[in-house]
This record gives structure tokens, C-alpha cells and sequence, in this order.
């Protein structure tokens, strides 16, 4: 990277950590203790210009590289927030992604400048209950009809829809081919009309505070306006955002991970059993300064990906490899703050509890551990694909 790229990364991790530290363990405390979307945080970094951070600088966004966003997205989730704030911030920077790349004029210069500057909430509907990680096998169905089409089916895990005003739905606008299995699903940015789609929560074990949901879509219509890009080439413009959504997913599960190590470092100097601080003690020290150093090297991983992304070069295996890292460093480091904390880990009051459920996420979503060892063994290794 060159010097001036440190001196941007610089300015954007000082800015937004300042203004993520504003909002201290007690607010997402009480946040997650009562499901409430936190409106004050996404304002605030509304009011900043981050939530417009990869949107172009024509479209009203910040026009940032991948490497300040993961930056960004680190320094809200090591502040406290966590996954409850990075959630937040996350779904306005990234899954515009298509509509940025693939959009029409007209779709980008309407909704792109509102999204940067936190007017509309939107939601991403992929994920369906009878697909799991095999896109390909989505059931949601749309069918073309005089100036658009009627879209119904079943969607899982969507965030934001019981507040979003616009979804990103993928849909089936042909029948599944064997030979091109990936062909004939088609984005449609739309209205959540709630006359058309029924939204039911989901009650899950972390993140409480950033709803997730289930879908029932029952003809709903979609002008042909709505489409992003072209028909039936939906699933690519997908896998076209993956690679960032991986850097900064790992960066998120560092950020954790560091959360849960300052506290438990502070707790472990504080603490005295046996007239002396647990931290004197090799048993709690080495395995927070073990989780420091695989935090650190995620972290550096995570950041030459951006890199290599930033500079148009292919980065498929190494923002694989950060997104493992990230989830991995973060769960063991909340796990270790938990022990640290002893029996006072179980209390809300000390918020290790959170964000170690809130870091498990990471090991499943956007998609799982296994499936991540499952790319490296085909394109790294060479290995026959097991999927």
C-alpha cells in the first residue's frame, strides 16, 4: 500500500472509532435487552457520510476503497457494538453492491444517494429454507408478465425487514437447468411491500437488537425497471460482492475479538485471587496473548485481501481465507474473555456474554466454516470439489 492509502486508512480508523465509542457497552447492553434497532447509531454514522462509504462520490457516497471500509466495520464491532452495531452499519455499505455495479442509471441516481445518507433502510433476499447454502435450488419464483412480474415464495434470515423499505430479492425467472445450475435467477430492487410480503421475526440466540426474519411473498409485483442488470443473471452479480463481504466479515469477527480481549484484559488486571491478579497468572495470560497474536495476523490477512481487491487483482482465495481467520480468532477470543471472567462471565452487567454470542454468528454467516474449506480444497489445493 502506499503512503497516502496509510494516511486515508489513518483518518477513517480514527474518525468512525471515535464516533462508534460514543455509544458505550450500556447502550448495546440495553439494545439487546429490548430488540430495539439502534436508530441513534445509524443516524450518527449517517450524519458522518460512512453509511455511503463504497457508494461512488457521483451517487452521494464516500467513494472509499474495500481496505477503509474493513477498517470501518472493524472499529464499530471492537468498540462494543459488536455485531448489533456492525449489522447496522454493514447492510448500508455492502449489499448495494449489485445495484452499484449492475444497476441502471436511473435505479443508482434515485436510491444510491438516499442509502448513502441513511434515508431508506433496505433488506437482502437470498437465503430460502429449502436451499441452504445451494442457491441454486431456490424455489421463489417470478413470472413474466405486461411491464414486469408477479413474484412469489419463501425467504429465511432476512435482516432488517421488520423496518426495511426496499429488498434486493433474488428469484427464479426460469427453471433450474442441471447443466448451467447458476442460470435464470434474476435481482429485483423493490418495494417490501407489506401487502404482498408477511414478515415474521425470527427469535435467535444473539444480535438481538438487528431483527431477522422470515419471508412469505404472496404476488408480489415487480415493475421490469426494478430489475438490476439483466435477466437471469442475478446469481453472478452476487458472487461479484462476495469477495468484500468475506474481507469485511473477518475484519468484523477482529473487531469482536478485540472487544472481548480489552475486557478481559482490564478485568484480568483488576481481579485478585489469592492476594495477587489473575493476569500474574500464565494460565489466563498466555491464551489472551495466544488470541492477540491470531487476532493480529486475521487481521493483517483480511487487510492485504482488501488490498489485492483495491488494486483489481484476484483475491478469491484470500478473502476466503480472512473471512476463516476473522470468525475463528473472534470466537476463540470472546470464548477466552468468558473464561477469564470466571462465573462473572454469565453476567450481562460485564457484556463478554454478548459478544460472545453475538461472534458465533461469524462461524455460520454469510456462509458456514466448511464451506470456506471446502473452496480452499478446490482452489487452492486442486482437490476434486465436494460440492
Amino acid at each position: 500500500m502506499t503512503q497516502q492509502d496509510e494516511t486515508d486508512l489513518e483518518v477513517v480508523q480514527k474518525a468512525t472509532r471515535e464516533l462508534a465509542r460514543k455509544f458505550g457497552y450500556d447502550y448495546w447492553r440495553e439494545k439487546d435487552k429490548t430488540h430495539t434497532y439502534p436508530w441513534e447509531f445509524v443516524k450518527a454514522f449517517a450524519a458522518g457520510g460512512w453509511l455511503g462509504a463504497l457508494i461512488p462520490e457521483e451517487y452521494g457516497g464516500l467513494g472509499l476503497g474495500l481496505a477503509e471500509c474493513g477498517v470501518m466495520m472493524q472499529e464499530i464491532a471492537a468498540s462494543g457494538a459488536g455485531m448489533s452495531g456492525g449489522s447496522a452499519v454493514h447492510f448500508y455499505v455492502f449489499p448495494p453492491a449489485p445495484i452499484i455495479r449492475y444497476g441502471s442509471e436511473e435505479m443508482k441516481r434515485e436510491w444510491l444517494p438516499k442509502l448513502a445518507a441513511g434515508e431508506i433502510l433496505m433488506a437482502f433476499g437470498v437465503t430460502e429454507p429449502t436451499a441452504g447454502v445451494d442457491t441454486s435450488r431456490i424455489t421463489t419464483k417470478a413470472d413474466k408478465v405486461d411491464g414486469g412480474w408477479v413474484v412469489n415464495g419463501q425467504k429465511v434470515w432476512i435482516t432488517n425487514a421488520q423496518n426495511a423499505h426496499k429488498i434486493l430479492l433474488l428469484a427464479r425467472t426460469s427453471p433450474r437447468n442441471e447443466e448451467k445450475p447458476l442460470d435464470g435467477m434474476t435481482l429485483f430492487f423493490t418495494d417490501l411491500n407489506r401487502e404482498r410480503i408477511t414478515v415474521r421475526e425470527i427469535e435467535k440466540l444473539g444480535r438481538a437488537a438487528i431483527d431477522s426474519n422470515e419471508l412469505f411473498i404472496d404476488n408480489l409485483e415487480v415493475a421490469d425497471h426494478e430489475v438490476v442488470g439483466e435477466v437471469g443473471q442475478g446469481f453472478r452479480y452476487l458472487i461479484d460482492g462476495l469477495n468484500p463481504e468475506r474481507v469485511v466479515v473477518g475484519l468484523e469477527g477482529v473487531g469482536l475479538g478485540l472487544a472481548a480481549l480489552e475486557l478481559a484484559t482490564k478485568y484480568a488486571k483488576e481481579r485478585v485471587v489469592f492476594d495477587r491478579p489473575i493476569g500474574k497468572n500464565q494460565a489466563v495470560a498466555h491464551p489472551l496473548a495466544d488470541s492477540w497474536i491470531r487476532l493480529e495476523a486475521a487481521r493483517l490477512a483480511a487487510m492485504h485481501a482488501a488490498e489485492l481487491f483495491d488494486n483489481h487483482q484476484p483475491c478469491g482465495k484470500e478473502a476466503a481465507m480472512a473471512k476463516f481467520l476473522g470468525a475463528e480468532s473472534g470466537f476463540e477470543a470472546c470464548d477466552r474473555a468468558m473464561s477469564t471472567h470466571g462465573g462473572y462471565a454469565y453476567a450481562k452487567e460485564y457484556h463478554v456474554e454478548r459478544l460472545w454470542r453475538e461472534v458465533r454468528l461469524l462461524r455460520n454467516a454469510p456462509f458456514s466454516q466448511e464451506m470456506v474449506l471446502n473452496y480452499i480444497s478446490s482452489q487452492a489445493l486442486g482437490l476434486p470439489r465436494s460440492y
